[in-house]
């Protein structure tokens, strides 16, 4: 598999800024960072934003769904995933109530990304249900004080030995670093910040290089 990188925002200034580059396959959002955005989290503020991304042509486009059971979890989900048939993917969390709500909308051909994952055994439980991906939140594991890199690896590890279609999503990423670390280990799909994508792009002996080249070039 190629790596797959998805912009981790629900801000569509940051959308229009970073899907020109060519880098991104995806957006993925959630009611936290549409908070920070200002954007109200229901289904309405939703579709609106969905037409932003569906005019720059994402392809994948992964949102939350919320609810206080399975229940009101999964016709959550049927609303967001009937705003862009195809091209929605519903973010359910690893919960019993995310699985519950999960099962009937994965038999229809709803795409899942199962979300908040913290532990290993967690990944073949979205296995289990044929889930297209599980994120684990790599930052947050770290801050629990655990390895959240030998987690991660070990996650993907466990993916792989059962040949499982579902992809590993990693999150919550705080340096560039941690993306290389973690794909020479076999990661391949993350979600990043417009901070974290600027930070890939920003190395000053590039920049130095590319300054000289520029001079060179108009002074023969």
């Amino acid at each position: 598999m190629s790596l797959r990188l998805l912009l981790d925002s629900a801000n569509p200034e940051d959308w229009q800024d970073w899907w020109q580059t060519g880098l991104f396959t995806g957006i993925t959002t959630n009611p936290t960072l549409l908070r920070r955005a200002k954007r109200a989290c229901n289904v309405q503020s939703l579709k609106e934003l969905s037409t932003t991304a569906l005019e720059l042509g994402v392809r994948e486009l992964h949102l939350q769904a919320w609810g206080a059971n399975a229940d009101a979890l999964e016709a959550c989900a049927n609303e967001l995933a009937s705003i862009a048939p195809g091209i929605v993917i519903v973010k359910l969390p690893v919960t019993r109530a995310g699985l519950l709500a999960a099962r009937p909308l994965i038999s229809r051909g709803i795409q899942i990304t199962f979300t908040a994952c913290y532990d290993a055994a967690q990944v073949l439980l979205a296995d289990a249900l044929s889930a297209n991906y599980i994120a684990p939140y790599l930052g947050r594991i770290n801050d629990q004080g655990r390895d959240g890199h030998h987690e991660l690896l070990k996650m993907q590890r466990a993916l792989h030995a059962v040949a499982s279609n579902t992809r590993l999503l990693v999150a919550s990423l705080r340096s560039p670093s941690e993306l290389v670390d973690l794909a020479a280990g076999g990661c391949d799909t993350f979600t990043i910040s417009p901070e974290i994508a600027s930070a890939l792009l920003q190395n000053p002996h590039t920049t130095a290089a590319a300054e000289q080249f520029e001079r060179d070039a108009t002074n023969p």
